[in-house]
């Protein structure tokens, strides 16, 4: 899926690349030129601007600096450009001089293109030029015996003194003319047109018959001669007017799509910007807390804890996660968890620093640490937590995990309890802590699916390795805190990793082998009161270490027998006899401690 939205881009721009030069090619192949306000266009064509298969033989038109069409015909005669009609096909021409006549003596249109328009008359005229005293104008314009034409003075060769008249050379009589002499300019050995002769505006019109565009154009396409072709035939180019509609939708929606996803790349961009610039601060504001990270409390599987302080000088932990999934579900475990958590043996989540993959969790501070310190110490004398104070500390994390598991909107199981994980205030009052592999999940739902194992080994229940145990519940909890118990009792941890032979090493095992046969528990007691203490603590820890789930008490049970005497209390079960629990703790590794565990899918 990432690899299509990586490719959408490209295609984008392709697709808008390829219209353009496409449009761009269409229209820089013959594309039409201007000279003032006229269009040059095939037939057509501007000497030097234009290549010569855009025009047509004899369609050539000079453009002047003083943007004056100029069309060169035959003989040399050259004529301005006022007006072309390409529907029509006619041309509208005057002298650059304003005397036509003067270019009629070598106006022949046999070797051109052009013609003159069909309703045209051509005539042989000869040209007089009579004296002003000869009264001439009085002559009448039309003589119908001789059907010769007399049209009046033709202005641009005419003086003050003398007028220049034509007639008709068709005439049947010659006319005698007082005054009157046959002038210089001689196109009486041509024909030509009266209106070209007496014409007010001094134009004359032309026409062409080919080349014929109007197949081409009656599609919406243009007309260029054929390349190399010698006979002058031409062809159609160019796309159909409903190509072009079509492409220039398409250009539209690439241009629209390119810009849409021009602004989301800006937007990305942007975002990316402020992430960084977010991820610096966040950064800068969590050394700050630190200074500089100068004070590293501990280390966990999921990250380094640093002493900080606030700006109001109140002192916090700060949890800075630097192992975690790519989808930070340990991240977000802890603080979807700890934002539902208001309790007084739970650490409480002060705030949270989330930008890409830099995170950090803020915590209240606990000046004692972590349990671990005082429980598993060298020496005998160096423990510092009397028996009564332990009872306080069991009592209150089974207070708080009861609380998990009943006092939030959602069941909330840890699957980590441990020593390492359970926080000591300045008053030694323990607070649940670390809830990266916590699991959300209804009050009604009696069995948790997982996909893979959580927690540490030493302290995971038998169902969360091996489904043959039971389902996973809140009662995997419950297991860990046996586990814990035992371990507060026997100020060490249950499988001791520099013992060769694993069933020496096995602490629960040891303690309640002294139980059932009614041995003194050979640890560090100072009184009478203290043994009953130690025995109300093994006695519930076994309870809680019962490898079925439905042979454990809940953890408000275990709350009720911690809160009961001693002999109200009965030896449990040996939870250590039956096979599959030999077997079990046969294949507990020799460093379990912070062990990344393989997926074990459900077996159910």
């Amino acid at each position: 899926m990432e690899s299509f939205f990586k490719m959408v881009p490209l295609f984008f721009c392709f697709l808008l690349i390829s219209n353009v030069s496409e449009l761009k090619a269409a229209q820089e192949e013959c594309q039409t030129e201007r000279c003032k306000h006229q269009t040059i266009r095939f037939p057509f064509n501007l000497k030097g601007q234009q290549p010569d298969p855009c025009g047509y033989h004899g369609f050539g038109i000079n453009c002047t600096e003083k943007k004056q069409m100029v069309l060169e015909l035959p003989q040399n005669v050259k004529l301005m450009v006022k007006h072309i009609d390409y529907k029509a096909q006619r041309i509208q021409l005057s002298d650059p001089g304003g005397c036509l006549p003067l270019q009629l003596p070598n106006l022949d249109l046999s070797a051109s293109p052009f013609q003159f328009p069909t309703n045209y008359r051509p005539q042989k005229y000869t040209i007089f030029n009579c004296s002003r005293e000869s009264n001439m104008g009085n002559l009448p314009l039309y003589d119908a015996y001789d059907y010769g034409y007399y049209r009046g003075e033709i202005p641009c060769l005419s003086s003050p003194e003398f007028q220049v008249i034509a007639i008709s050379s068709n005439s049947k009589r010659d006319p005698e003319f007082v005054n009157c002499s046959i002038t210089l300019l001689n196109i009486s050995k041509t024909e030509v047109y009266g209106e070209m002769l007496y014409s007010q505006t001094g134009d004359v019109h032309l026409s062409w018959s080919q080349p014929n565009c109007n197949e081409c154009e009656a599609v919406g396409r243009k007309c260029k001669l054929k390349i190399n072709n010698k006979q002058g035939e031409t062809e159609c180019f160019g796309t159909t007017k409903k190509q072009r509609d079509r492409r220039k939708i398409l250009l539209v929606v690439s241009i629209i799509l390119g810009s849409c996803l021009l602004g989301l790349i800006l937007f990305g961009l942007y975002r990316i910007h402020r992430s960084h610039k977010a991820a610096k601060e966040a950064q800068l504001k969590i050394e700050k807390i630190t200074d500089q990270f100068k004070d590293k409390l501990g280390e966990g599987a999921y990250g380094t804890v640093f002493k900080g302080r606030l700006s109001n000088d109140v002192l916090v932990a700060v949890k800075v996660l630097n192992n975690f999934n790519a989808t930070g579900e340990e991240f977000i475990n802890e603080v979807g968890s700890m934002c539902r958590i208001h309790h007084v043996n739970v650490t409480r989540l002060i705030g949270f620093c989330a930008d890409g993959n830099k995170r950090a969790l803020v915590y209240e501070y606990m000046p004692n640490e972590s349990l671990e310190k005082f429980i598993f110490v060298a020496k005998e004398e160096d423990y510092r937590l009397g028996w009564e104070k332990l009872q306080d500390i069991a009592m209150g994390i089974a207070k708080g995990i009861e609380y998990l598991h009943q006092g939030c909107d959602q069941q909330i199981l840890h699957f980590d309890i441990k020593p390492h994980n359970i926080l000591l205030d300045k008053n030694f009052n323990p607070k649940i802590s670390d809830f990266g592999l916590a699991k959300l999940c209804s009050k009604e739902q009696s069995a948790v699916s997982m996909t893979a194992a959580r927690g540490t080994m030493g302290y995971i229940a038998p169902e969360v390795l091996s489904r043959n145990f039971g389902k996973v519940t809140h009662k995997s909890d419950v297991y860990s805190f046996g586990m814990l118990l035992l371990e507060m009792v026997g100020g060490r941890k249950n499988i001791d990793a520099t013992v060769e032979s694993t069933s020496q090493v096995y602490f629960p095992e040891w303690v309640y082998n002294c139980l059932d046969r009614g041995e003194e528990l050979r640890i560090r007691i100072e009184n009478e009161g203290h043994v009953q203490i130690a025995r109300k603590l093994t006695i519930v820890g076994l309870w809680c270490i019962q490898w079925y789930p439905a042979d454990r008490p809940s953890m408000k049970a275990a709350i009720h027998m911690l809160e009961g005497e001693v002999d109200s209390l009965t030896v449990p079960p040996n939870p250590f006899g039956h096979a599959d629990a030999v077997q079990m703790r046969a294949n507990i590794p020799r460093k379990p401690n912070n062990r990344e565990l393989p997926v074990i899918f459900e077996l159910e």
